[in-house]
């Protein structure tokens, strides 16, 4: 495998409420390049309807610890405020490019500056919103969450947003298709540079 190859990763984070479920499902279906989402690893156990292998990585805490033990993961978290597990194992990159894709993952701020640290090379895109007020008002009508809950949101948001330097492209989503038209544009150009 070359090296343009294993280069080829698209990592793309976002504060709770920028949108980055439903910009990434139009992603996957409109891209330019072919992503391959990657599928997380973690210890909570499956929801009715979630399945192994395509949801997530379903994993005994006892597994997952192992596995983390062994340098299996390219990045990876605990949940405090559920105790579980989350993390992106190393074996999903090779999946994406062993179908000829980029690996697409969707994780947070602290897992984004991991990979960043193992591929330097990776395109990361930083979604946010127009305003942090914006963030908020999303967040408020999705109406599942506690104000505790949506208070300490807001707190990381607040956090992450102060790293999106360290990513290589910022987009607002504004316009849902204005920011899904923007990220096409970037892959475009990232694929046409590993190319040339």
């Amino acid at each position: 495998m070359s090296q343009g190859q294993q280069e080829r990763i698209v990592v793309l984070s976002g504060p709770s409420g920028s949108g980055k479920s439903t910009l990434v499902r139009l992603l996957v279906d409109r891209a330019p390049v072919k992503l391959v989402m990657s599928i997380s690893a973690t210890t909570r156990p499956p929801r009715p309807n979630e399945v192994n292998g395509t949801d997530y990585w379903f994993l005994t805490d006892a597994e997952f610890r192992k596995r983390l033990a062994e340098g299996q993961f390219l990045e990876h978290a605990e949940v405090f405020s559920s105790g579980f597990l989350y993390g992106t194992l190393s074996s999903e990159m090779d999946r994406a490019w062993s179908q000829g894709g980029w690996a697409f993952l969707e994780i947070d701020v602290q897992g984004a500056m991991k990979v960043m640290q193992q591929y330097p090379n990776a395109v990361t895109i930083f979604l946010c919103t127009p305003s942090p007020g914006e963030f908020e008002r999303r967040l408020r009508a999705r109406g599942t969450e506690s104000e505790e809950v949506i208070q300490r949101r807001l707190a990381t948001a607040e956090k992450e947003l102060q790293l999106s330097d360290r990513y290589k492209y910022v987009v607002v989503n504004d316009q849902l298709e204005t920011a899904v038209s923007e990220i096409c544009e970037i892959l475009k150009a990232e694929e046409k540079a590993r190319n040339a």
